[in-house]
């Protein structure tokens, strides 16, 4: 079942903006640390890939000559180690950032153990309106808002369009179309059509939705991926890999698939945003940035369906310096810095007024991932949500190394799910 976008995230974007414009006290400014100079040290931890992270630290030094009281410890933190790092740091109440780049699945965990400070009536957050409403959803948790949106995305389907031309085939709408381009693909360039991430359920979410479900319905507090639609998308993943269509790792699959699509060893990967950057740094790519081409995720049986993801910005609820913290975030958080990051990175902004900038919308990556976002499956934004994706890991490598079946696998996530969240039947 997939969540109503538009009311969930249009509700968020009323709170936000109900929260920011109240009118509060001295005693709640107090609490907010709304009041005192924009001054201190503040230690920001970025999880932004190797290719943004040199952008983003710019960035925070800039913040530094606009307030020249403040001094920003960058620290860049891979990704892979980031959710777990920071919840050992929070609660262990040594070590944890003043603000954190987080995913948007980590918001709703982090707020539920009480290492996020609540924004409401906060510098932070400023012109809530001009954010996304999809973007918005993911900030808020149980009635408060803990973060601000900084990124939004969604996956897409990355090809060479050189390769696909090479091999008389065009950009494939559906991952049956693809599967059948594949051997003219091999016949023609001797390469493989698709690399499959293997390693990261969130890859699965694609495959789940083109079949019609999705892993739970909150509403209804029911666990879902282990309807047919489950099997089916462990069954299409399979597939792809056995016929020779796609190849595929268990782990490392950022790295090997990036290097795969940048080498030309594949005609095609599923991938995101924050790796156009990337991709375009590669042999295949580099001296000619348009062989590099973005279409729709492949549809499944059911249609199409691509995650809602993205990165908010949050405040440790244990900084010393809430002030210049809540500055910060607002900062990195401002249109000024999401246009930038946009000319930079092509990264999607969270801001509708960004979108009107001439440099924003004549960017051609953006020019094709805005509609894709517009229309991407929300995530439960539930405290275990992140915690979904485990089960799913170890039943991909499973199914993909031929030792589970694809129903089987289904079953056992919903099994995993059920134990995750003790109220879903």
């Amino acid at each position: 079942m997939r969540r109503s976008r538009g009311v969930i995230a249009a509700a968020a974007v009323l709170a936000l903006t109900a929260t920011a414009t109240a009118c509060g006290g001295e005693d709640q400014s107090d609490q907010s640390g709304g009041g005192g100079e924009i001054a201190g040290t503040v230690t920001y931890w970025d999880t932004s890939n190797d290719a943004e992270k040199g952008t983003y630290k710019k960035i925070a030094e800039d913040f530094e000559k606009k307030h020249p009281k403040v001094d920003v410890k960058y620290v860049h933190v891979n990704f892979g180690d980031a959710n777990q790092k920071f919840k050992n740091a929070a609660g262990g109440n040594s070590g944890a950032p003043d603000v954190m780049r987080t995913e948007v699945a980590w918001v709703a965990d982090f707020a539920n153990l009480g290492y996020l400070a609540p924004l409401d009536g906060t510098p932070a957050i400023d012109k809530p309106s001009d954010y996304l409403e999809t973007a918005a959803g993911s900030t808020r948790f149980k009635g408060k808002t803990y973060a601000v949106p900084q990124v939004t995305d969604t996956l897409g389907l990355f090809y060479n369009k050189k390769m696909l031309k090479k091999a008389g085939v065009e950009v494939p709408k559906s991952f049956d179309e693809l599967k059948k381009s594949a051997k003219k693909i091999k016949n023609k360039t001797g390469k493989t059509a698709l690399y499959l991430r293997g390693d990261d359920p969130y890859w699965f979410l694609p495959y789940l939705y083109g079949e019609g479900g999705d892993l739970v319905d909150p509403t209804a507090k029911k666990v879902t991926v282990d309807d047919p639609a489950g099997g089916k998308a462990f069954a299409r993943m399979k597939d792809l890999v056995d016929s020779g269509a796609a190849v595929t790792d268990s782990s490392d699959g950022q790295e090997n698939g990036l290097k795969a699509f940048q080498d030309g060893d594949v005609a095609m990967i599923i991938d995101g945003p924050w790796d156009i950057a990337g991709a375009q740094q590669g042999k295949q790519f580099k001296d000619d940035k348009a062989n590099l081409g973005v279409a729709p995720v492949p549809a499944g049986s059911k249609g199409r369906g691509s995650p809602q993801g993205g990165w908010n910005l949050s405040v440790y609820a244990g900084s010393k310096n809430l002030r210049t913290a809540q500055e910060f975030a607002k900062y990195m958080s401002s249109a000024e810095v999401q246009q930038r990051t946009t000319e930079e990175l092509s990264l999607l902004p969270t801001r509708e007024s960004v979108y009107d900038e001439p440099s924003v919308r004549e960017n051609k990556m953006v020019e094709f991932f805005k509609p894709a976002v517009d229309e991407a499956v929300q995530r439960p934004w539930i405290a275990e949500g992140n915690s979904l994706f485990e089960p799913v890991r170890g039943q991909m490598d499973a199914v993909l190394t031929g030792s589970r079946s694809p129903d089987a696998a289904a079953d056992k996530v919903g099994d995993g799910f059920r134990k995750l969240l003790k109220d879903y039947k």
